[in-house]
């Protein structure tokens, strides 16, 4: 992910535990973030701080992209393997989604504080804010995607159950035109496999 305060590019490594930062410029590394944990999604709010879900940690680091440290650590309890991650900068909420309860969880990012989980479908990887409709995307493995109303800054509920294809579950959202992205592939029966020449792109927009 693009970091626009610090002007750095951060890579999230699963396997090591850390992120790699590089200069966009020169394209050199330029210093590495020990993360503590194994990394899913990150988001940054513009002003220097980077938030990133631990998925083997169930918590919620606080980077500072100036110094490269991570300053504060949340746990996310209930939630379980946190994967994908949304901002609402305006009302200073992260949008946390969680494999293992099947939720997404409000966090107040000034205090790491959980105001509420709202249940969502299996296998979920990905989530996205749109700050004009109020609209957040969870996308499922189920074969769904989660569509949530936020009323206010704490005030959450399901609006739709948006019905999509197995493992399509990697999202990108357009606040332009408000549609979602989703791509997907066929798989071998009972294999992670793909199968040739079937991958598309899912795009569903609001009516």
């Amino acid at each position: 992910m693009y970091d626009s305060f610090s002007d750095r590019v951060f890579s999230f490594n699963g396997e090591s535990n850390n992120s790699s930062v590089v200069d966009p410029n020169t394209l050199k590394q330029v210093g590495t973030v020990d993360l503590g944990g194994g990394p899913e999604f990150a988001v940054a709010n513009g002003k220097g701080l980077i938030y990133n879900n631990l998925e083997d940690k169930n918590s919620l680091n606080i980077i500072d992209s100036k110094t490269l440290k991570v300053i504060k650590n949340y746990p996310l309890t209930p939630c379980g393997g946190p994967t994908g991650l949304a901002l609402d900068d305006a009302n200073h909420r992260l949008f946390t989604v969680c494999r293992e309860n099947k939720g997404m969880s409000v966090v107040d990012a000034n205090t790491g504080k959980v105001i509420t989980t709202i249940p969502i479908g299996a296998g979920v990887d990905a989530v996205a804010y749109d700050p004009e409709t109020k609209l957040i995307f969870c996308s499922n493995g189920d074969a769904t995607t989660t569509i949530i109303k936020q009323t206010s800054a704490d005030s959450y509920s399901v609006v739709q159950t948006l019905k999509t294809a197995v493992r399509a579950k990697t999202l990108a959202l357009d606040t332009r035109t408000h549609k979602i992205y989703l791509s997907v592939a066929d798989f071998e029966p009972g294999t992670r496999k793909a199968l040739p020449n079937t991958f598309k792109v899912l795009v569903y927009k609001q009516q």
